[in-house]
């Protein structure tokens, strides 16, 4: 296995001069292994290398656009693998010129057989497939993880096909004018497992009918909220405006400063048992009232809030002021946004919140179509957990953890229940045609479009 490994973990070097302009002649690959490649030879880029550029400088590989738009091209190289092991992807990158870097700067490793044909993944397909069939193994994209003195990291963990004998990666530059983009540190290296995150998503079923006052309202939690504890969930999720709801007050009357006493009662649980809540509350802030969802953490203290920004009319009318911002909060076990009810409705907040980062979102919701909330954890690839008022024979939205797939985990079916879900934020869901689709969002989704 050394010897396959050494095979394995390639580096830019060796060049006899600083540049060589493959473009110029395709013959042309000091470095080991690396050729270029075009769809077509009218939209291909520049290819050259460069022997003393890098994080490390050992070389480069470089690609380069000049003022046409729509050239696109890759430099590409085979590295052994054996069926059935574990292969870390990683290079560094440094671009310049790009408006759009998510689109325009892409790597991708292929799974093939010893007679370069394609091969199918080991475990059935989420969806597309008949049942039990195995997919084919579709491209796989790493992903961006942050910077090293300048250059961005591209890497990602993956489970070779039982078939596959190589791995062919591709590092490309994608379709934008005067733009360059190079390549460094390029390594394909076994490792001993696939990284897992398991996690334990919880929700609560319940309707806080008893009491009046805010406090009285939040305290009807705490027995859900410690047999969550005894089931040691990692994130519970509460239903929205709580401490509004049925009390006969209005919301204004019923808001209060974040954090405030609610907050406070509530990080005292959640460091007693161990866990993050997400509450649903209304906040006042100076002349302001919010409809807020509030991430507590087990050292009870507040993580962070989001304000509602998709207001029904009734909310509008009782004077609510959405919110503006889509923040995304670092916990123990990953990333969490919060959406809150009326949110669901529409496709933006969901995509913001896992452009920004959320692998769960957490969702306190009055009511809403079920088939929206599917949606919004399926087209996004994101674990979404809903608190609701709603009764499960109404068959609107229930109290659920959806999966990254849309499809249902657990849900809630009695009142005062409490209901939970093990997931593993790590791993991966392969599509027919699609492959890992939640690795190529970033890349294929389309930017933003604004109504003129």
């Amino acid at each position: 296995m050394k010897s396959l490994l050494s095979l394995a973990v390639l580096s830019v070097f060796g060049l006899t001069s600083s540049w060589v302009h493959a473009a110029d002649n395709p013959e042309i690959t000091p470095t080991p292994g690396w050729h270029t490649w075009s769809p077509r030879d009218e939209i291909a880029p520049a290819f050259s290398q460069n022997a003393k550029g890098g994080s490390d400088g050992k070389g480069t590989l470089v690609i380069a656009a000049d003022k046409r738009e729509g050239l696109m091209g890759c430099w590409q190289n085979e590295f052994p693998v054996q069926g059935g092991k574990v292969y870390h992807f990683s290079s560094l990158y440094k671009a310049s010129g790009f408006k759009d870097e998510r689109q325009g700067v892409v790597a991708r490793v292929m799974w093939r057989d010893a007679n370069n044909k394609l091969v199918k993944h080991d475990e059935p397909s989420t969806a597309g497939y008949r049942t039990g069939e195995l997919p084919q193994a579709e491209p796989e994209y790493p992903q961006r993880k942050g910077q090293h003195h300048g250059w961005t990291e591209m890497s990602d963990s993956y489970v070779a096909p039982s078939k596959a004998t190589k791995a062919i990666v591709e590092l490309y530059l994608q379709w934008e004018p005067n733009t360059r983009v190079e390549w460094s540190n390029i390594a394909l290296t076994e490792v001993s497992e696939m990284p897992s995150r398991k996690v334990r998503l919880a929700t609560i079923h319940f309707q806080p009918k008893a009491g009046k006052t805010p406090m009285e309202k939040a305290k009807d939690f705490e027995p859900l909220l410690a047999e969550a504890g005894k089931q040691k969930a990692d994130l519970v999720v509460l239903p929205e405006t709580l401490t509004y709801f049925q009390s006969g007050h209005t919301m204004a009357e019923s808001a209060e400063t974040v954090p405030g006493p609610v907050t406070d009662y509530f990080g005292t649980l959640a460091k007693q048992h161990n866990l993050y809540i997400a509450a649903g509350l209304v906040e006042r802030e100076g002349h302001l009232i919010y409809n807020v969802c509030v991430l507590i953490g087990p050292d009870g203290k507040v993580v962070g809030k989001y304000r509602k920004c998709s207001l029904p009319r009734s909310e509008v009318e009782a004077g609510v002021t959405p919110g503006h911002e889509y923040p995304v909060f670092d916990t123990r076990f990953g990333k969490v946004g919060m959406m809150v009810c009326y949110d669901g409705f529409f496709p933006e907040v969901a995509r913001q919140l896992t452009i920004n980062g959320a692998e769960v979102i957490a969702w306190p919701v009055w009511g809403c179509n079920p088939l929206l909330a599917q949606a919004r954890a399926c087209e996004n690839h994101v674990f979404v957990v809903s608190s609701t008022y709603s009764a499960p024979e109404a068959k609107w939205m229930p109290s659920a953890i959806f999966a990254q797939d849309g499809q249902i985990m657990a849900r809630g079916t009695e009142w005062g229940s409490v209901v939970m879900a093990e997931v593993d934020l790590d791993h991966r869901l392969h599509w027919s045609s699609l492959g890992d689709f939640k690795a190529q969002i970033e890349a294929h989704r389309p930017a933003w479009v604004t109504a003129k």
